[in-house]
């Protein structure tokens, strides 16, 4: 046994056909070895990294493999770069920061090994579930409910809300079963155990302590949530909905640090930021710190703050080394489908968006743009997570993928993101080229592999090509955005991009799909052109007497002439503006006689006016 588990190594897992694979076989042989059903871990492995290794990088929890063995070492941090920073967000010695050391002394394997070969990882997760098992009934029970609370264990939660939850979820997944193909082309299964009946009231062995009783934020019943106040002076408070602003835009950020290091921030007086909300990197907790009535600074654009709600990762977005864990996706989709609910806002990715998708209100701005969440946040998969109860809405909306592609017709960008791998380059003092799945697609000026990128003249005011630097975003198309197709040559096809033709490789349709219902708008006729904002403020003159006017800026190093076409959102938007109450002045709306339409431009958002437009 030991030198078939010294030889079988990730490296050799790499059945490509959609057939069970070492992995699934691996499992079997892990759990016999250790008296854990088959059942158990895989619905542990699953519920910790969906039976991913992410070939060996730790997730921003500090986790590795499919079994998401901890290892957190105290000090140690790695270098800085644009968009990362370090893995360790802890720096302590608690053992629950490193189950890897853990489990690699159990099994007799040197902890670097369980980081990389995901099969010992599968045999130390086992072995750590088979001691948590041990220690509450002194036996390994074949019946897989009788594992409830060394599962509950496995999470390292401190308290029993959030241990409870983790191993809810697993026993859900055993209960109703998994098929998922894996990145490598592995096939897993998990056949669905209805029967199982967990023993829950193993959860009062472990003594965990209960979260005392706070005041209730604003999140689902599943998502554990506390309300800590951002500091007063780093968001606006409001009245939004009752006062007639309605909220338009989800907006997904990522920390570039530590979820107790973005609380701190929001709470900093000097930092003059906030967000809604901020997410833990496992998704087990997560902190209200403006209450949604109120407007958080959160965009770097202040009307798409008074229109939005901004929800802060744990997470790096470069990522590199890092991967967004599970459950923070799921915690995350439970936060936003929530919200959508609340304040009736379309599950699309024109109002389902990144911080990337956001421009900033001048041009002056543009090369500081923030592009988080990154090219790693897999929007297809968060996207399929909101449409879980929205299916029918969702597969209308999306139309047929491939297929014909008529030119005028509207496309979604719609690359699978663990085939869609594109090259980045990330910079700091030295300059590296990353290759690995992504949630965009390079623009290119002609229909040919190598042609120059796309100009981006907000980045680049001499008309020279784009990059792929991480921060250079003005050539990158996102998943689930849509544009309108200006032409088809061979497997290319040509979209219109920010005031440009641009041509994505897209061999038989595979990287977009037909967007049916898209609402489609052009310059009106006879105009040359239409100017473009980032905002949709009234005009001066509608401003009560002693209330500022906001700078309604035009964007005039971007172009939308005649022939060109974007796709807007469903409903054109109000002109509109915000002033909060005084001592002696309650709070103002302002709003405007004019419409703006929000357009889906390049990779980010910008405004027309709807009566300088036509269809």
């Amino acid at each position: 046994m030991a030198l078939i588990w010294g030889c079988a190594t990730a490296g050799n897992a790499r059945p490509s056909d959609g057939t069970p694979g070492d992995f699934e076989r691996a499992a079997e042989q892990a759990a016999a070895e250790f008296g854990v059903p088959k059942e158990v871990l895989l619905g542990v492995s699953y519920e910790s990294s969906w039976w991913e290794a992410n070939h060996g990088r730790p997730s921003t929890k500090g986790g590795y493999g499919p079994m998401h063995l901890t290892d957190t070492t105290s000090g140690t941090t790695y270098a800085h770069r644009p968009g990362e920073g370090p893995v360790d967000a802890t720096g302590t010695d608690d053992p629950s920061e490193h189950t890897l050391q853990a489990a690699a002394a159990m099994i007799g394997v040197a902890p670097r090994t369980l980081q990389r070969d995901e099969l010992q990882n599968l045999r130390g997760g086992a072995a750590l579930l088979a001691s948590y098992q041990r220690q509450i009934t002194r036996e390994l029970p074949t019946d897989p409910g009788g594992w409830y609370g060394a599962v509950a264990r496995y999470s390292q939660a401190a308290d029993t809300a959030t241990a409870g939850r983790f191993a809810d979820g697993v026993f859900e997944v055993i209960r109703a079963g998994r098929q998922r193909v894996r990145k490598d082309g592995q096939r897993v299964s998990l056949p669905k155990v209805p029967s199982v009946r967990p023993a829950t009231t193993q959860l009062a062995s472990l003594r965990l302590r209960t979260l005392a009783a706070a005041a209730v934020p604003e999140c689902p019943a599943e998502l554990n949530c506390r309300f800590v106040h951002a500091a007063a002076s780093n968001y606006q408070v409001s009245s939004r909905s009752a006062n007639g602003i309605d909220v338009d835009f989800i907006v997904i950020h990522d920390l570039e640090g530590t979820y107790d290091g973005g609380v701190s921030w929001f709470q900093d007086p000097v930092s003059g930021v906030s967000a809604h909300y901020v997410m833990k990197a496992d998704g087990s907790e997560a902190t209200q710190m403006v209450a949604t009535k109120d407007i958080a600074f959160h965009a770097g654009n202040y009307w798409v703050n008074l229109h939005g709600v901004g929800i802060e990762l744990e997470g790096y977005a470069a990522q590199g080394p890092t991967w967004f864990t599970p459950a923070q996706y799921k915690a995350t989709a439970a936060l936003v489908a929530y919200l959508a609910r609340r304040f009736d806002v379309p599950l699309d990715r024109k109002h389902i968006i990144g911080h990337d998708n956001v421009l900033p209100p001048r041009p002056a701005r543009a090369p500081d743009a923030h592009w988080d969440p990154g090219p790693y946040w897999d929007w297809e998969k968060f996207m399929a997570l909101l449409a879980t109860d929205h299916r029918q809405a969702v597969e209308a909306e999306r139309g047929a993928a491939g297929g014909s592609i008529g030119i005028g017709q509207a496309v979604t960008i719609a690359p699978t993101y663990g085939k869609n791998s594109q090259p980045v380059t990330v910079c700091a003092s030295t300059c590296r080229t990353q290759t690995q799945p992504s949630n965009f697609l390079y623009v290119r000026t002609e229909p040919r592999d190598g042609a120059p990128l796309v100009s981006d003249l907000a980045l680049h005011p001499d008309g020279s090509a784009g990059t792929n630097h991480i921060d250079d975003w003005g050539s990158t198309a996102m998943w689930g955005q849509e544009f309108v197709v200006a032409d088809v040559q061979g497997d290319w096809t040509a979209i219109w991009f920010g005031g440009q033709k641009g041509w994505i490789h897209n061999p038989a349709g595979v990287n977009t799909r037909h967007a049916p219902n898209a609402r489609i708008v052009r310059p009106a006729s006879g105009a040359n052109s239409i100017s473009l904002y980032t905002t949709a403020y009234p005009r001066a003159d509608e401003y009560p007497q002693g209330l500022p006017a906001s700078d309604q800026t035009r964007f005039n190093v971007y172009t939308f002439p005649q022939g060109q076409a974007y796709v807007a959102a469903s409903t054109p938007v109000d002109a509109d503006d915000f002033f909060p109450a005084t001592p002696t002045r309650r709070e103002v709306v302002v709003t405007g006689d004019q419409k703006y339409d929000v357009i889906q431009y390049n990779r980010r958002l910008a405004t027309v006016k709807t009566g300088e437009t036509g269809r």
